[in-house]
């Protein structure tokens, strides 16, 4: 079964995370994905170690299911080999610094003269306009201005998450939400339209729950403070006897009360359990000492049938190996005719009628020019002499 943006076509220029990101989403369910890369050194995160075969093992992950097409768009003939791929391109997504594009001649209001309903999306550090629309950035820079760094972790000094959540969250998921939502526009008005993303915007955004707190009662977030951030002996993670961890996050009240009665210790499930306060750090110390009491293989086996929010915290050795997983299919086995087999990350959306499929290996440098090029009308002649010319 086809996905759900077979026939839509992407031309990605974008690199290392977060447009990659956003176009592998696309890509797995069905959209063919033209991944545009210089001819010489191509996407930069290609190159980095730790690698599965002659690739990085970060672009094994996230350039799956795209076609790679090397072209140089510093040449006036690759400039214009870009323009006549995008008159019938349904998708440019690209992470330049604003005014790159434009300066190359290729920008968005150069190419919707080409193609109107052309969808056009940029992903950049601090949006197209603003005092620091030029500024260079990274995930900890987007966090760190969106306020989000600022409370996470215990206590003290702010803590990086493990995960870059301006990069995916804020740039990559924002992207990919707000290109289905233009297609789903174009689909009822036949316009296309340019999509400029922030990747602080959407680090913002991520302060939702916070954000709602701080205008009700005016107290400036910081780490440890909160219900859902160390703030509660219910929500907190716990070191066992081994060195392992356990997740605990029972804040219901019928959770809680299982917990207590599952450690042995109904005292602990009074009304000011869900109330912050001093107590919160006797309640916790109690807690942390039962827990340290058995290993996590021990808990594990203690809460298998209990229903209190209670979970292990997995290495990402066992989340490849955790029957659950491979079951929900977020672990897929492949095999590569020159890597070998190994262990690719699944979809996380499982749809009923258009489900996405894992249906190539990330390719190679260039793998796919010449396809590409003789797909938009070139003749083999045609292509040796661009070849020749350092444009592809």
């Amino acid at each position: 079964m086809a996905g759900p943006f077979q026939g839509i076509r992407v031309l990605d220029l974008s690199r290392l995370l977060p447009g990659p990101f956003c176009s592998m989403l696309l890509a797995d369910l069905g959209a063919d994905v033209i991944k545009v890369e210089d001819p010489q050194v191509g996407d930069y995160i290609r190159w980095w170690p730790p690698k599965v075969g002659s690739n990085s093992g970060f672009h094994v992950v996230l350039n799956r299911n795209k076609r790679s097409l090397t072209l140089n768009l510093k040449k006036p003939a690759g400039r214009d080999l870009f323009r006549r791929l995008a008159a019938s391109t349904d998708v440019i997504l690209e992470g330049f610094r604003p005014g790159v594009m434009d300066r190359l001649g290729v920008g968005y209001r150069e190419l919707r003269r080409i193609n109107p309903r052309l969808i056009y999306c940029a992903i950049t550090g601090y949006g197209q306009e603003g005092p620091r629309a030029q500024r260079a950035g990274h995930d900890i820079n987007y966090l760190a201005l969106s306020g989000v760094l600022s409370y996470c972790g215990r206590d003290g000094d702010p803590v990086l998450p493990g995960v870059q959540i301006g990069d995916l969250g804020g740039g990559a998921l924002t992207a990919a939400f707000s290109i289905a939502a233009a297609l789903f526009w174009r689909e009822r008005t036949g316009e296309g339209q340019m999509i400029d993303i922030s990747m602080t915007d959407g680090a913002v955004a991520w302060n939702c729950l916070r954000w709602g707190k701080f205008l009700a009662d005016a107290k400036i977030p910081e780490p440890g403070d909160d219900l859902l951030n160390h703030g509660l002996a219910c929500y907190d993670v716990y070191r066992t006897r081994d060195g392992r961890h356990m997740s605990l996050g029972a804040l219901e009240p019928q959770f809680w009360k299982a917990f207590c009665r599952v450690m042995g210790r109904p005292d602990w499930d009074r009304p000011d359990y869900f109330l912050p306060g001093p107590h919160q750090k006797e309640l916790r110390d109690q807690v942390a000492a039962v827990f340290a009491e058995r290993t996590q293989a021990q808990w594990i086996q203690v809460f298998r049938s209990e229903d209190c929010c209670c979970e292990p915290v997995l290495n990402l050795a066992e989340v490849m190996t955790d029957e659950a997983m491979i079951q929900r299919r977020m672990v897929v086995e492949l095999h590569h005719q020159a890597w070998g087999a190994y262990r690719q990350m699944g979809l996380a959306p499982k749809f009923s009628q258009t489900p996405g499929t894992i249906r190539t290996h990330a390719p190679d440098l260039g793998e796919h020019t010449r396809e590409v090029l003789l797909e938009a009308g070139l003749d083999e002649e045609t292509i040796e002499s661009l070849r020749q010319e350092g444009a592809v």
